[in-house]
């Protein structure tokens, strides 16, 4: 199998599940508890918040562990409305936002929150100016991510966070697809959420830093875990696994971004002097591992499945929204033609692939795109 869908999720790190493993077998008391057994396993969630918030940058009870990205946009959005509902009931989100942002604003919809949807320029980017004049008396919350995660195009978050800062309004950055990738930018924002799978960690784990100060309200009610905000037994095992995902990635930022760039940029070469009538989806600063690409003539899904019975995995659209018949929500608001749009597939690549599976990969969409044309 050729892997080719890592902003989707990405495979545990031999070194992150043995890292785990003593968690998950020997040492597994609940942290909570006051014994010795419980102790330890409280001691080890400790260091692993210690260790993760250093790699964010930010203080060890400024981060809250969380069941990953979709948690921590929902924990974001609805607990900075709630601790705010007597100063204003206006969101800010942009169009291109993960479903976890754009749901839960629609849900606040049916509370009396009006929501505006900012939309990108025609290159996926949300430009400060376009949220700048959304933003009333009563916006109380505003979330942009720090790179979208169908286009991989990066987004001017400090300069956005900067101008929301200015006029008092929560900002949450969505840093599921970028983190230990690009910096974090807790220096901008409020709050931001991250994935532990995204990188290389545990599935079903992640976490969400809230600057010490900002106004919210918890979202998981129940036991006192994570400070009182966050109910619920705590995953120690995946905790530790997520801080040492966390530390490969940082620790090898400029190694990984180097051979992945070079493995994407070489099948866009590839594939825009090799099949005729394709398009790259999204321009100006991107992450290194996605290439979002539209092939005239031919339908995304069906590119899709061809390349599947190659056993090449890629995606169209977002991995969320798999198996719903709808256009790209992503591309539908950077105002592309509808052919365009329904001819998207997304490519992202990982620190695992080669440049055999780049060859094999055009070899069969060469042949996928020309059957689909033929046909």
């Amino acid at each position: 199998m050729i892997y080719l869908d890592n902003a989707a999720t990405t495979p545990l790190d031999e070194n992150v599940l043995n890292k785990m493993l003593p968690y998950l077998r020997g040492s597994y008391a609940n942290p909570a508890s006051q014994y010795k057994a419980g102790r330890e396993t409280a001691l080890a969630l400790l260091k692993a918040r210690d260790k993760s918030a250093q790699l964010i940058g930010c203080k060890p009870e400024e981060l809250f562990f969380v069941s990953g990205g979709t948690e921590a946009g929902n924990f974001a959005l609805k607990g900075a409305c709630s601790a705010q509902r007597d100063k204003g009931r206006h969101i800010i989100v942009s169009a291109i936002e993960h479903p976890a942002l754009i749901e839960s604003a629609k849900d606040m919809q049916k509370f009396g929150y009006e929501v505006s949807f900012v939309k990108p320029d025609n290159n996926g980017v949300i430009r400060p100016e376009a949220i700048a004049k959304e933003i009333k008396d009563g916006t109380v919350f505003c979330a942009v991510m720090s790179a979208n995660n169908e286009t991989g195009v990066i987004q001017p978050v400090e300069e956005i966070g900067s101008l929301l800062r200015g006029r008092g309004v929560f900002y949450y950055c969505d840093c599921v697809q970028s983190a230990g990738v690009l910096p974090f930018p807790v220096k901008y924002c409020d709050a931001l959420g991250i994935s532990s799978h995204k990188f290389y960690g545990p599935k079903g784990f992640g976490a969400v830093f809230i600057r010490d100060g900002a106004p919210i309200n918890r979202l998981v009610s129940g036991g006192k875990q994570e400070r009182g905000l966050r109910a619920g037994t705590s995953d120690t095992a995946s905790a530790v696994g997520c801080a040492q995902a966390l530390e490969n990635a940082v620790n090898f930022r400029d190694e990984n971004a180097a051979k992945i760039s070079a493995l994407r940029d070489g099948f866009e070469k590839r594939v825009l002097s090799e099949i005729g009538g394709t398009h790259i989806n999204g321009a100006g600063a991107r992450l290194p591992s996605h290439s979002n690409i539209s092939f005239d003539g031919c339908e995304g899904e069906n590119i899709l499945f061809l390349l599947d019975m190659a056993e090449i995995c890629v995606s169209v659209g977002s991995a969320c929204s798999a198996g719903a018949v709808k256009l790209s929500h992503v591309l539908t608001a950077m105002e592309l033609p509808e052919d365009r749009v329904k001819s998207a597939v997304r490519f992202t690549f990982g620190k695992y692939n080669t440049e055999e599976e780049v060859d094999i990969t055009v070899r069969e969409l060469k042949k996928a795109v020309g059957k689909i044309r033929s046909a």
